[in-house]
This record gives C-alpha cells, sequence and structure tokens, in this order.
C-alpha cells in the first residue's frame, strides 16, 4: 500500500498535464464527431430540398414556357389583324375620297351655275343689260365654284378654315 500511495503521490505535473490533455483530446473528440454527424444530417436535408425543389419546378418552367410562346403566337395573330384594320381603313379612306372627289366637281359646277343664273336673273331685272347680266352670271358663278371647293378642301383636310 505504500508503494502504491507513494505512486500517486509521486506523479509529477508533467504526467497530470499529460492526463488532462487525454481527457480534452477525447472530449475534442467526441464534440468533432457530433457536430459532424450533425452537419451530415444538414446535408442530406438540403440535398432533399433541392432534389423536391428541381423536380416540382421544372414542370412549372416547361408549362411557363409553353405559355409565353402561346402568347406570343397570340400577339402575333393580334398584330395580323391590326395590320389588316389598318390597310382597310386606308383603303376605305382612298375609296371615300375618290368618291367625294367625283361628287365635288359636279356639285361645285351645279352649285356655280346656279349662283350665276340668280345673279344674272337679278342683275338683268336690274340693269336691263344682257351683257352685263351675263358678264355678272359668270364671275358670281365663277366664285361661288371657287368658294365651295375651297370649303370641300378645308373639310376634307380636317383644318378649319380662316
Amino acid at each position: 500500500m505504500t508503494v502504491l500511495a507513494s505512486t500517486m503521490l509521486a506523479s509529477t505535473a508533467g504526467s497530470v498535464a499529460y492526463y488532462g490533455l487525454a481527457v480534452f483530446l477525447v472530449a475534442l473528440g467526441l464534440g468533432s464527431f457530433f457536430m459532424l454527424v450533425k452537419l451530415g444530417q444538414v446535408f442530406g436535408r438540403l440535398s432533399s430540398f433541392v432534389t423536391g425543389t428541381e423536380r416540382d419546378l421544372l414542370p412549372v418552367i416547361v408549362k411557363t414556357g409553353g405559355t409565353v410562346d402561346r402568347v406570343n403566337k397570340q400577339l402575333d395573330k393580334a398584330d395580323t389583324i391590326t395590320d389588316s384594320a389598318v390597310s382597310m381603313a386606308d383603303s376605305a379612306d382612298t375609296a371615300v375620297r375618290a368618291v367625294s372627289m367625283a361628287i365635288a366637281k359636279p356639285v361645285e359646277k351645279v352649285s356655280g351655275f346656279a349662283a350665276g343664273v340668280a345673279h344674272g336673273v337679278s342683275s338683268f331685272r336690274k340693269n336691263r343689260d344682257f351683257q352685263g347680266a351675263m358678264k355678272d352670271a359668270k364671275d358670281a358663278a365663277s366664285r361661288r365654284a371657287a368658294d365651295l371647293h375651297e370649303d370641300l378642301t378645308t373639310a376634307g383636310s380636317g383644318t378649319p378654315g380662316v
């Protein structure tokens, strides 16, 4: 017993330090093992999350691409329709202008003739001069035709007359 007691008492500070270091290293190893197990679980969950996201998100992306393609096709159709509508409006405008020009000239002539006859008759009644009445009738007819032409031109251009 004395040998045992003397051996225990004979421990030096160096051997105590080695025992403390051994306990520290064992605790450090166990702590590292615990942390690596937890880190492995985190990576396992992350891998599962990425796989699930990939599985669920790829069909959505494919469907979105199809939807965008269909929308683009419909927009192309709408573009064609609007181009066609613009073309039809231009054609209608051209037709209306042609008809109004075809109608405007005879209307100007008839209106000028009516104004000339009215002024000519009025001048003849007033002065009893046939040559003067003819001159007044021609002047009145040309003025009325020019005024009507100006009115129709101004109305057709969309700008108000002065």
